[in-house]
């Protein structure tokens, strides 16, 4: 575990006797390993567990909170970085009705090759879905590049505001980030962005971008037990903000 790094983290089990499938490099970032013990996967740095398909539970969280946000509104358009495991993914669009659109915004190739090969069977052809739109491109340039495009933005990019595997992603969560989040959602939005640990810090930064923030504490398994992760849902008021100029790091 990287010094300093909190007790909620997604931390890894041992990855000796695990089956590694596949390496990936994340652009301007770390090396990722995807493993197999059994029927479970995990996606590791290193030795902290970033994913595995027995901790899942949070992240479908995100997407269903996320939908009862929203509630009833016609035609929601949603947008989700990264794909991962696909959980969020899926939840969302078990949780939408077919007049949805949901761009899923992935960096690294290898995630989605991997998807589509040896976690075939878990990914149950969500990418194939017709209302989703699939680009391999940073999430943070969709969102520079909105004006009041989406309903909903959902974030589960590294380990939350405290990041792991790329500088860069520092960003999302950043002054600058967080204003162009506010400029890209419609009016009444929501941006919901899953964490592995609470950051009241994060929460402040939050309401002085123009958000009204709720938060939640949700359990990473399914079965309710063991360690708990953080998402916070923040809702951009009906006034359509100022456009703000943003400054890329």
């Amino acid at each position: 575990m990287p010094p300093g790094k909190p007790a909620g983290s997604r931390i890894g089990r041992s990855v000796n006797g695990d089956e590694l499938i596949g390496t990936a490099v994340v652009p301007d970032g770390v090396e990722l390993r995807l493993m197999r013990n059994d029927s479970d996967f995990a996606i590791f740095l290193q030795s902290i567990e970033l994913m595995s398909t027995d901790l899942s539970a949070s992240e479908e969280a995100l997407a269903i909170m996320a939908c009862e946000h929203l509630g009833d509104r016609p035609a929601p358009q949603l947008l989700i970085g990264g794909y991962g495991m696909g959980f969020t993914l899926r939840a969302a669009l078990a949780a939408l009705g077919e007049d949805a659109s949901v761009t899923v915004a992935e960096l690294v190739p290898e995630i989605i090759e991997w998807a589509r090969g040896p976690m075939r069977e878990l990914t149950a052809g969500c990418l194939d879905d017709p209302r989703v739109v699939l680009i391999m491109d940073d999430v943070a340039m969709l969102i520079d590049a909105a004006w009041e495009g989406y309903d909903a933005i959902l974030l589960d990019v590294d380990n939350g505001p405290e990041g792991l595997t790329r500088r860069l992603n520092d960003y999302l969560y950043s002054r600058c980030g967080l204003n162009a989040a506010l400029n890209a959602l419609k009016p009444t939005g929501i941006l919901a962005i899953w964490s592995a640990d609470p950051d009241p810090a994060f929460t402040a930064q939050l309401q002085r971008a123009g958000f009204k923030v709720t938060e939640a504490s949700v359990t990473a398994r399914p079965d309710g037990e063991g360690t708990c992760h953080h998402i916070w849902f923040a809702s951009k008021g009906s006034a359509a903000p100022s456009q703000l100029a943003l400054t890329r790091p």
